[in-house]
């Protein structure tokens, strides 16, 4: 069992080299993956929701559409002003500088969203971060999570493994499940 991350210096460095470097705003993979996330919330509109890694804010922007109050949490700050200048003056959107799961806001969350990002934990980081999730839902609350299924010398364990431990977590149940060319979703609801 590791406490280890992913060194979030490697992040911002990459972001200072490269202003989009997974082609976030330009990839036809990630806008197809971008509309099968928000399509998998249905029609329900929240609240409350807390999004994790929100790299420079372009999956931010569609799920602000669905939330009256939306956090975006990420540890780069050059991702955080990227995200901060794509988002502008929008109104219920708090962009955040911060780690997971140190530095995760207080909920209740009615929808947490982390894309690509629970794979940068090691075991033990990733158990307490599912833990602390589970506990901020509100009832009825959301979680939902999507991870590329190839592998990369950064990523501490597989999509699939990552997704198993949501899936085990007992304050979650599963609702919805999607495996797909290079990436799995599943929404989780907080039980109980």
């Amino acid at each position: 069992m590791s406490a280890a991350r992913t060194a979030p210096g490697g992040f911002e460095a990459r972001y200072r080299d490269h202003a989009d470097p997974w082609g976030f705003a330009s990839s036809a993979y990630e806008r197809e993956k971008y509309a099968r996330t928000v399509a998998a919330l249905g029609d329900r509109r929240f609240p409350a929701a807390l999004e994790l890694g929100c790299s420079i804010g372009v999956l931010t922007a569609l799920l602000a559409e669905r939330c009256d109050h939306l956090v975006a949490l990420d540890g780069a700050p050059t991702a955080v002003a990227a995200a901060r200048e794509r988002l502008g003056d929008r109104t219920g959107i708090d962009v955040r500088e911060g780690l997971v799961p140190e530095d995760l806001p207080a909920g209740p969350w009615d929808l947490v969203v982390a894309s690509e990002v629970l794979y940068y934990l090691g075991h033990e980081l990733l158990d307490a971060t599912v833990r602390a999730l589970a506990a901020s839902l509100s009832p009825g609350g959301l979680l939902l999570a999507v991870h590329w299924t190839g592998t990369a010398a950064s990523h501490h364990m597989h999509a699939d493994e990552v997704h198993a431990r949501l899936l085990a977590e007992p304050g979650l149940r599963g609702r919805h499940a999607e495996l797909a060319a290079g990436y799995r979703l599943d929404v989780l609801e907080r039980a109980g």
